[in-house]
């Protein structure tokens, strides 16, 4: 029976869930664990219809497939299936000298029945990698992947349904700008995990709002990768351009725009004008490397954006293939639509720069990038960076790639997001630390009660 529904009453099957949730069968650790196997298995079984399913939404080949989708997923399985034993131990902390004879402990407790809101442009593993942690964590979950990438929604509701009853996760499938609001007014969910564009996360943040669910928001914004003079230019060029055109752009820590020191502007867009044609050859459009647009309203939305700078290199396009070529744009007005929403596509904007100062004060005019990328051997300009730029993370030398590393929290601030998960960081943000103090019946000294007449020295000498 698939794991799907599509009825407007969603009361019964969530109301499932949350019996499930309550009769503790989730809490074990050999049921989380049994789970996470159970989903390894499944994505080793199905690898090749999951990587037909992505070549399908976004031309994607399966080399880019397991880089950027299931090689992410299985190693953040194989991180939770190691550590989450541990996660799950309560962790002892210090107790203060008012509270003696008594010892600490913070415990995580599941959260309940969950919301996770998955996006189109890496429709598998954004959608999986959270449900990761919520399996981690001890809960019942809800799915609803993105419609947008229909061949990937449609596997991930297939193995969905066969591993998971449905009172434990169901995913759900139809228009997410119907089913959502449907969803977060009939239900008071413990949490919502929601990746997608600034927009649609206020919306999905008020809905939350009214019942004070928490939230986590994933979102996106204006992610800047400046170049300084003393950059390796050829690695920088490399490394920018595999971040900003992978997936043909539609990545949410792709460099969004480019500032590059005036000392080296002419050579270094040279150098990425031969980068390009390396990795993508002369016709990207028939490229085994290069993807497609996800939609014909996304390629209008991009086209639209070509003829607000000129064409330094690339600009070619063919919508029944849903293509557009790997663009470098210059003399972008920093007030143009291209510049004051997020691009999402491989169109790459270019600016210089004299000095930091100048630098920061371009990126101040889209806040709280969820990303940025610095490219210099200057350990002074790496320090002034990162203390001057609020950013939710980001690389130096490097772009994109932080966003692979589990051992580091991933999320935005400010604009770009609220929260942040990945390997252990998923587990926290999928349960509540709960603090319990335990303390001696052994000992009770008088001096806590009543009458507190002449006491305040010692009150003033315990409590400090």
């Amino acid at each position: 029976m698939p794991n799907t529904m599509i009825d407007p009453d969603f009361s019964i099957p969530l109301a499932s869930l949350r019996k499930n949730f309550q009769s503790g069968l989730t809490r074990s650790y050999e049921w989380r664990r049994r789970q996470l196997q159970a989903l390894k298995q499944a994505l080793a079984e199905h690898e090749e219809e999951i990587h037909a399913a992505l070549y399908a939404d976004l031309k994607k080949s399966p080399e880019e497939a397991y880089a950027t989708e299931t090689g992410l997923l299985l190693a953040e399985i194989n991180v939770a299936l190691k550590k989450l034993r541990k996660w799950m131990r309560p962790r002892s902390v210090g107790t203060n000298l008012v509270n003696l004879p008594s010892s600490s402990r913070i415990y995580r407790d599941p959260l309940g029945v969950v919301l996770i809101i998955a996006p189109w442009n890496y429709p598998f593993q954004l959608s999986f990698i959270p449900l990761i942690g919520a399996i981690a964590g001890g809960n019942c979950a809800v799915l609803k992947p993105s419609e947008m990438a229909p061949a990937t929604s449609a596997v991930i509701l297939k193995i969905i349904g066969r591993i998971f009853p449905s009172d434990y996760i169901l995913a759900l499938e139809g228009e997410g700008s119907a089913i959502v609001p449907a969803l977060i007014r009939s239900f008071r969910f413990d949490h919502i995990f929601f990746t997608g564009s600034i927009p649609v996360g206020r919306a999905i943040y008020q809905l939350a709002a009214a019942d004070l669910v928490p939230v986590t928001l994933e979102l996106g914004g204006k992610s800047p990768a400046m170049v300084e003079r003393d950059a390796d230019l050829r690695t920088a060029a490399r490394r920018i351009a595999v971040a900003k055109f992978a997936n043909a752009g539609q990545t949410c820590v792709a460099p969004d725009y480019l500032l590059l020191h005036v000392d080296i502007k002419d050579k270094f867009l040279r150098i990425l004008k031969e980068t390009i044609l390396h990795f993508y050859g002369e016709k990207p459009e028939e490229s085994y490397s290069y993807g497609k647009i996800i939609n014909e309203q996304r390629f209008d939305k991009l086209l639209s954006y070509l003829s607000q700078g000129r064409i330094f290199s690339g600009g070619g396009h063919d919508r029944k293939r849903l293509f557009i070529a790997p663009t470098v744009l210059e003399e972008v007005a920093l007030d143009a639509p291209l510049m004051r929403e997020e691009i999402f596509g491989p169109l790459l904007p270019v600016f210089t720069f004299h000095n930091l100062e100048e630098a920061l004060a371009i990126i101040r005019l889209n806040p709280d990038p969820l990303s940025a990328y610095l490219f210099t051997r200057d350990t002074h300009k790496e320090r002034a960076w990162i203390e001057q730029l609020p950013f939710g993370g980001g690389c130096i030398n490097n772009a994109g790639w932080h966003f692979a590393n589990h051992h580091m929290p991933f999320g935005g601030v400010g604009n770009s997001g609220l929260g942040s998960y990945h390997g252990k960081y998923s587990y926290k943000a999928f349960t509540h630390a709960k603090a319990i103090m335990k303390t001696s019946n052994h000992i009770d000294p008088d001096l806590k009660y009543p009458p507190f007449k002449g006491k305040l020295k010692w009150f003033k000498w315990f409590i400090r």
